[in-house]
């Protein structure tokens, strides 16, 4: 079993920074891999970004340049560094890690409001 808990949402105003963390508990030395998806009003949640444990990222095209993942030096944390923030990028942010038995364990997801 693994538990994620993620910070750092707020409301920013638009062009602003925000810093996600997440931080994994329980069997976190069978994660191979940890990412940030998204879900605003009314639509599904999606991928943000992604990286494996050997630290290969995957970034989807509406973040790229403008957001980082990374992880901290154990293994049990994962950064989303958001630059630029649209108002478009206001959802729930939450942590997903994925083990080889389970693909998805999620935490409970911290919400993010960009204005304009």
């Amino acid at each position: 079993q693994v538990q994620l808990v993620e910070s750092g949402g707020g409301l920013v105003q638009a062009g602003g920074s925000l810093r996600l963390s997440c931080v994994a508990s329980g069997d976190i030395f069978s994660i191979n891999a940890m990412g940030w998806y998204r879900q605003a009003p009314r639509k599904r949640r999606e991928l943000v970004a992604s990286i494996t444990s050997d630290g290969s990222t995957n970034y989807v095209d509406f973040v790229k340049g403008r957001f980082t993942i990374s992880r901290g030096n154990g293994k049990n944390t994962v950064y989303l560094q958001m630059n630029s923030l649209k108002p478009e990028d206001t959802a729930v942010y939450y942590c997903n890690a994925q083990t080889p038995m389970v693909p998805g364990y999620w935490g409970q997801g911290t919400q993010v409001t960009v204005s304009s």
